[in-house]
């Protein structure tokens, strides 16, 4: 992939930053309004209850933390963690109006070194965010690290679809409309291309399963999504 001389850290957090201010309308137009059904799948199967303290990693424009926010309510807590400042300012304006605006911090801040002591959560996720990291490994372990004993860890991501005809539909789809998509509302079509390639490059929803077994989660199983576009990978963390 390239990232036009840049180190994959910096050429990310330059990118989201860039289209911070469009990237919800873009992530409505590429999933049809299905993106809000598939967060809320992903906090039904972190857990997330009344009461709860939960980490959303790479929380970007803070869709999902609002979504745990619901979740876990007025005695709860959630916290947002992203690198991109500008998500995280689109993330604060939208929870001017969110009912438990008060229980949600965005704080910025490094995935490869969550800046939490270990077992601080009850749950963590990370939606659209594993893909973005310079060591896939290093972002799980850390995840690993900061959730409690019996905790979950809960990825939602690109997959990869595999009946046949409907697999390469979609990846032309994503390949050619995306990036176009892209450029005509968010003026940033090299973005979505990257989106795309990343996507690419990510494991399957099987592989990505088998990473998390080897930072040390158990139980862990995959959610297929929409013919497998996008996935649910879930792991625990042993109480031993």
């Amino acid at each position: 992939m390239d990232f036009a001389g840049k180190d994959k850290a910096t050429y990310v957090k330059e990118t989201f930053n860039s289209i911070a201010g469009h990237y919800d309308l873009m992530n409505s137009l590429m999933s049809i309004g299905m993106d809000k059904r598939w967060r809320r799948i992903a906090v039904r199967h972190v857990g997330a209850k009344s009461g709860m303290n939960i980490l959303d990693v790479c929380c970007g424009t803070g869709q999902l933390s609002m979504e745990l926010g619901t979740a876990v309510g007025s005695e709860g807590n959630v916290t947002g963690l992203d690198f991109s400042q500008n998500m995280l300012d689109v993330a604060e304006h939208s929870l001017e109006h969110f009912p438990y605006r008060d229980r949600i911090r965005f704080i910025q801040g490094n995935a490869m070194e969550i800046p939490f002591p270990d077992h601080s959560f009850d749950g963590v996720t990370v939606g659209w965010g594993l893909r973005n990291l310079p060591d896939l490994r290093q972002g799980i372990r850390e995840m690993a690290r900061v959730v409690k004993p019996g905790g979950k860890v809960v990825s939602l991501d690109m997959a990869k679809p595999t009946f046949p005809g409907f697999k390469q539909a979609y990846w032309l789809y994503f390949e050619r409309l995306v990036p176009l998509m892209g450029k005509i509302w968010a003026k940033k079509s090299s973005a979505y291309q990257y989106l795309h390639d990343s996507a690419r490059e990510f494991p399957s929803q099987q592989e990505l399963v088998r990473i998390f077994n080897e930072c040390g989660l158990i139980k862990t199983n995959y959610v297929n999504l929409a013919g497998g576009v996008v996935a649910v990978v879930i792991g625990t963390k042993p109480k031993n």
